[in-house]
């Protein structure tokens, strides 16, 4: 039978953008990977920043959160606008947009001004992420294509946490704390030129109108979630910090409730009854959740523990990112030799042996060990991120391929956070609490107590023999933390892997 009109033109579309689809896609891949950099980024470059800004404590955790509440609060939101404006044309102004706050962001001249700077560049990046998914789908009608398209932007999502603290690393040896935001312009100015001319617009034939009161349920549920984890990781839970999680969890409910009343909802829930697209989403969810929680507190040890500057230490992540790209590129070829379970079970599983091969993880161990479990976390992060993916993609109708990407987006923000909260909970429980050495005075020790960077500058005032010491009480004790955070890692990411393979059981690739 044949297609609708508006299908038949979509179609014509894809058939004439297809010369140029593989730059189309290098451009789509370098907006995905700034959008990842952007999230990490930042923390090398918060000592400057907060040299010349002089933002409160407050103020400073703000900046850093921000930016990753506002995209995983309106992921599922453009997704959904992309579906009825058309996903090209929202890219494109996503792109403009991100390029404009990048630069105001980059010279913010206040506190103030960079958290609402940080927060419309949030924003701007929640415009991009489901966009470049759902766009792959139309720039690739070829199923074998697509999946090695999808590897490349599997790869590069889940490559750019490593890539960050290099790019940060370099940067800020060479130039200001400012440069971190500006080398997002060029990337966007090509995005924009490149993407005008080749990229093939697509959208929902029979868009339903975009329902305002669902996108401030999901922005509002979302943010309390994301805050209330992030700051039970670091303050514990308190009672306000539950009040905001029950509330968020309340909202998300609500809109949950709101989505299976609309006609035309701005999340079609009935998605997660196809037990592939649910068993992908888990999957992205604690793939992410792993690979975050090892590389934030990878990059404490290096630093901190081992005394490593911030380029040796973002260098020293590297693996991670050349093992998810080369697992990505291949994955497509793997899920369809073996199966999409054996796939995305095998990659969770590899994230979780690296996760207890930390177990014998000590304060002197050296590099081998070390770049390997991040080797090994990399190829499985690319493989089982990968393979989600196109599993999302193909299960879902084209019309819906914007609001399905921005599911699996909105799973990959908020397994950020949980990795680093949840993770992070545990490192400091164990951490706090240990006692020092004898003869380091109240304020030095409540300073230290407080985390492994609180020690390090305690120790940097003490006189050298106190100060020494002191410092290696606090490593042993953050690695003792680590050790737990990674077996309990290690336990979540291995159920999830042996869950994958009843959720996804008969799941397969088309091609």
């Amino acid at each position: 039978m044949s297609g609708s009109p508006v299908e038949v033109r979509e179609e014509s579309a894809e058939a004439e953008a297809r010369p140029g689809r593989w730059l189309a896609l290098a451009v789509l891949v370098l907006a995905v990977l700034l959008v990842a950099v952007d999230a990490t980024v930042l923390g090398l470059a918060t000592p400057f920043l907060s040299e010349d800004l002089e933002p409160s404590g407050t103020q400073l955790l703000w900046i850093g959160d921000i930016y990753s509440f506002v995209i995983a609060g309106l992921l599922v939101s453009m997704g959904g606008l992309g579906d009825r404006i058309g996903r090209k044309k929202l890219l494109l102004g996503g792109s403009v947009a991100f390029g404009a706050v990048s630069a105001l962001t980059a010279y913010a001249q206040s506190a103030e001004m960079m958290i609402g700077a940080r927060a419309l560049l949030g924003v701007a990046g929640a415009t991009l992420m489901p966009s470049t998914l759902a766009l792959i789908r139309n720039l690739f009608p070829d199923a074998r294509e697509r999946s090695l398209a999808v590897g490349l932007w599997g790869a590069t999502a889940s490559a750019g946490m490593a890539v960050g603290p290099v790019l940060g690393g370099f940067l800020l040896e060479h130039f200001w704390w400012g440069s971190v935001f500006l080398i997002n312009l060029p990337v966007m100015a090509l995005l924009v030129l490149v993407g005008a001319k080749l990229l093939p617009e697509s959208r929902d034939p029979a868009p339903g109108p975009w329902d305002l009161p669902s996108v401030l349920l999901s922005l509002v549920g979302m943010v309390g979630v994301v805050y209330a984890v992030k700051e039970a990781a670091v303050y514990g839970v308190r009672g306000d910090i539950a009040a905001t999680g029950a509330v968020g969890v309340l909202v998300l409910g609500w809109f949950v409730r709101r989505q299976l009343t609309l006609p035309d909802p701005l999340l079609d829930m009935r998605l997660f009854r196809h037990r592939g697209f649910s068993g992908a989403v888990l999957a992205d969810l604690f793939t992410v959740l792993g690979l975050s929680g090892l590389v934030f507190f990878l990059s404490q040890y290096l630093q901190l523990v081992q005394g490593r500057d911030p380029l040796e230490a973002g260098l020293a992540e590297l693996p991670t990112a050349a093992g998810a790209v080369v697992a990505g590129l291949l994955a497509g070829r793997a899920a369809r030799r073996f199966s999409v379970r054996a796939a995305v079970s095998g990659g969770l599983a590899a994230i979780g042996l690296a996760l207890a091969a930390l177990l014998w993880l000590r304060t002197d161990t050296g590099y081998p060990l070390l770049g390997a479990v991040l080797l090994v976390v990399g190829v499985g992060a690319g493989l089982a991120f990968t393979v989600t993916a196109d599993v999302i993609l193909s299960t879902v109708p084209r019309d819906q391929a914007g609001a399905a990407s921005a599911v699996s987006e909105t799973a990959y923000e908020l397994g950020a956070a949980l990795g680093i909260a949840v993770l992070g909970s545990i490192v400091t429980g164990a951490y706090r609490g240990f006692t020092p050495p004898a003869g380091v005075p109240g304020p030095a020790a409540e300073r230290a107590d407080d985390s492994i960077g609180g020690a390090v500058e305690a120790a940097a005032a003490l006189p050298s023999e106190t100060g020494t010491a002191l410092l290696a009480t606090a490593r042993d004790a953050f690695v003792d933390g680590l050790r737990i955070a990674a077996g309990v890692g290690a336990g979540v990411l291995l159920a999830t892997a042996l869950a994958a393979w009843f959720l996804l059981r008969h799941q397969r690739l088309d091609g």
